[in-house]
Order: structure tokens, then C-alpha cells, then sequence
């Protein structure tokens, strides 16, 4: 089973300086048939201005990757932690037992991002935070790993049974991915045009992917595939 959510159906909000879309039910969007997808609770797409961004503020107890599409964020928290993520490249941070953050573009230009929750499998646990380039030419024509709760992956930690995966595919290119039972995986384009198992997808578009043993991806014109595999 493919759900697909179309980028024009999306929940959403415009504060000037942030333009988010949201793919489940977020602050002030509700939609009780898009809350979460299993572990998979939160995917917001922003668009940050220049110059702007999110002020000290808290979480708890859920992991937090930073996809960023173009420009760059900087980051800041209560751990001691600073850095800047630039566009292809990907940041967690695990809120465990709380932690407050800042989230700047400090750029001159607008920063676009995805940003992915996940419920944590490890409530409690210390918090912590990281990131990591990774060239997209690293992920032509399949996935890699960009984080995840097994350490053999590689990728960054984060404490769920989960993994966000990255790939970029040539217009006329296919992957495919093997989804275990009792998984489900969610998948967005973030540029370009895909069919998954011969259901389209444009830009930004969401597919929530169920019950499909094998995933075959096939590029109808060049895109940057960004996915989630979780309970």
C-alpha cells in the first residue's frame, strides 16, 4: 500500500521569516488521518529566511534529524554544542532527558530543510547531537545511510529502530529496497520526479509505503530521494 500526499495538501503555516508545510498534524495543523506514520511523527518542510531562525527552545525524549536541501543552518545548545550543516548534508540531535537548541540561517540566502521526528526507543537516555557531510554524489543510483539506530550502519546514531536513507537518481534510473515486514517506510523527492512501484511522485510530495516487500524507485527526471525506515 502507497499513501500518497500530495506537496498541495500538506498542512502548513507562514510566519514571514519561516514557511513550513507539514506532513502530519503539527502545532496548529490537525489531521487525524495524518498524525504520524508508526514511529515516524513529524516532517516539516521550511523554508528559513535570511538572516532568521528558531530561538532557544526545548525538547524531550525525540530524535531530531536536519535534512538540509539548500543553504546552511547553525546550530546551538544547552550541551555545548555549535556547528553549521550545509545543504546535502544531515545533523540529529537526540533530546533524551531535555535539552534546549537554537536553529539560525545565517546566511544570505533562504535556508529550505527537512525536519524529521522520530519517537525515541530509549526514553531518559542522555541527550546528544551530531552531523556529518555527505556528498550526494556518494548516493548515485542508491541509498545511503544518513542515520540510524544500528551502530553496524555507520551513519549517525540516533536512539530508535529507525533509519533516514539519502540517494540521488539520473532521469530513467531505478533502486530498489527490500521493506521487512511490519516496517514502513516514507519516502520524499526533494527535487525532481519519481514512480514508486508505478505510483508518481512529484516534488516534495510524501508516500507513506506499507505492506510492499520490494521498493523500486524509478526516476522520470533527475531526483534527490530522502526516506524514512521505522516500526
Amino acid at each position: 500500500m502507497i499513501d500518497v500526499r500530495p506537496f498541495n495538501s500538506l498542512g502548513g503555516a507562514d510566519h514571514g521569516w519561516l514557511k513550513a508545510k507539514h506532513h502530519f498534524s503539527f502545532a496548529n495543523y490537525y489531521d487525524p488521518a495524518r498524525e504520524s506514520w508508526g514511529r515516524l511523527r513529524v516532517w516539516n518542510d521550511d523554508e528559513i529566511a535570511a538572516k532568521s531562525g528558531f530561538p532557544p527552545h526545548p525538547h524531550r525524549d525525540m530524535e531530531i534529524i536536519t535534512y538540509v536541501r539548500t543553504g546552511a543552518i547553525t546550530h546551538q545548545d544547552s550541551m555545548g554544542n555549535q556547528g553549521r550543516t550545509a545543504a546535502g548534508d544531515v545533523q540529529v540531535m537526540s533530546a533524551g532527558t531535555g535539552v534546549r537548541h537554537s536553529e539560525f540561517n545565517l546566511e544570505d540566502e533562504t535556508t529550505t530543510l527537512f525536519q524529521i521526528w522520530i519517537e525515541t526507543d530509549k526514553p531518559g537516555s542522555a541527550p546528544g547531537w551530531g552531523q556529518r557531510e555527505f556528498p550526494r554524489a556518494d548516493r548515485s543510483g542508491r541509498f545511503s545511510v544518513l542515520a540510524s539506530g544500528n551502530p553496524a550502519d555507520g551513519a549517525l546514531p540516533i536512539q530508535a529502530d529507525a533509519k533516514v536513507l539519502g540517494a540521488t537518481l539520473k532521469a530513467g534510473e531505478s533502486l530498489t529496497y527490500d521493506l521487512v515486514p511490519g516496517r514502513r517506510a516514507y519516502l520524499v523527492p526533494a527535487v525532481g520526479e519519481v514512480e514508486v512501484n508505478g505510483v508518481a511522485l512529484n516534488a516534495r510530495d510524501g508516500a507513506g509505503i506499507v505492506d510492499e516487500p520490494v521498493i523500486t524507485i524509478t526516476a522520470t527526471a533527475d531526483a534527490e530521494l530522502v526516506m524514512v525506515d521505522s516500526r
